[in-house]
């Protein structure tokens, strides 16, 4: 689920911003959706997070039968085969706050008019294998490029060649991978910046915490939800904590800093 362009990379890695003392940042999963009960990665639940100011708000994006990419966490929308239905299809359902399926495009337009809250871009893994899921991953970067977000876009993956891939395409983006089956070490050889692995990977090996960013690389951890896990993680210097609940980590951050 992170990490800012290679540049800032070593401010971000010390710091929150040049000069502070090190700060767990939030990034809200599928946007902030939950206390508004508002639909997961809906565009509404991008602008709370944003409003909220969030570090990132987290997304993901699968591509329609008739190559268009678009915003939705499962493989079917609302019943419907994502990969196997065209955009117009797609479009007869609503989300229960009457939004349509957001297009990927019609996401990042509205997410860049902004630029305190990162988009967190994940490209889901298509069901019919690696070969769709890198057609996705070119479309995905080269949509972001052709927007002007290439600074404020960053990717995740449990697709390992499509992370390389963002990698090649985008020289300098944050990359991250989410599996958690690979050591920090051969996720940076393969050109990652970041490892963004579930928190029983590092109840398992929390030492790879210390690993990553002895090798440079940003460490996130998702989806935190109860606030001992929260101040657990926060406590060992993680540098993001991706969570359903970015008011109880925002509100858990401030009251450690007036301590």
């Amino acid at each position: 689920m992170i990490r800012r362009a290679s540049l800032l990379l070593p401010c971000l890695f010390l710091a929150t911003a040049c000069g502070q003392s090190p700060k767990t940042q939030v990034i809200a999963h599928r946007g902030a959706w939950k206390a508004q009960n508002l639909p997961e990665n809906s565009i509404a639940a991008l602008k709370q997070a944003i409003a909220l100011e969030c570090y990132g708000s987290e997304f993901d994006v699968h591509m329609t039968k008739d190559s268009i990419p678009v915003v939705n966490h499962d493989a079917d929308f609302l019943g419907m085969d994502i990969e196997q239905s065209t955009y117009a299809e797609l479009l007869s359902p609503t989300l229960s706050n009457g939004e349509k399926i957001p297009t990927l495009e019609a996401y990042l337009k509205e997410g860049l008019k902004q630029r305190g809250t990162r988009l967190i871009l994940e490209i889901k893994k298509a069901p019919s294998g690696t070969p769709r899921t890198l057609v996705l991953t070119r479309k995905a970067v080269e949509m972001v490029q052709a927007l002007g977000g290439g600074d404020q876009v960053e990717y995740i993956t449990f697709d390992f060649a499509s992370g390389v891939l963002a990698s090649q395409l985008s020289p300098g983006s944050q990359v991250a991978y989410l599996t958690g089956d690979k050591s920090p070490s051969e996720v940076k050889q393969a050109g990652y910046t970041s490892i963004d692995y579930n928190l029983n990977v590092f109840k398992e090996k929390p030492h790879w915490i210390e690993q990553a960013h002895e090798l440079g690389l940003t460490v996130n951890v998702w989806t935190v939800n109860a606030e001992g896990d929260m101040v657990g993680l926060i406590d060992k210097g993680v540098d993001f904590i991706t969570t359903n609940e970015p008011e109880k980590l925002q509100a858990l951050l401030e009251s450690r800093k007036s301590r």
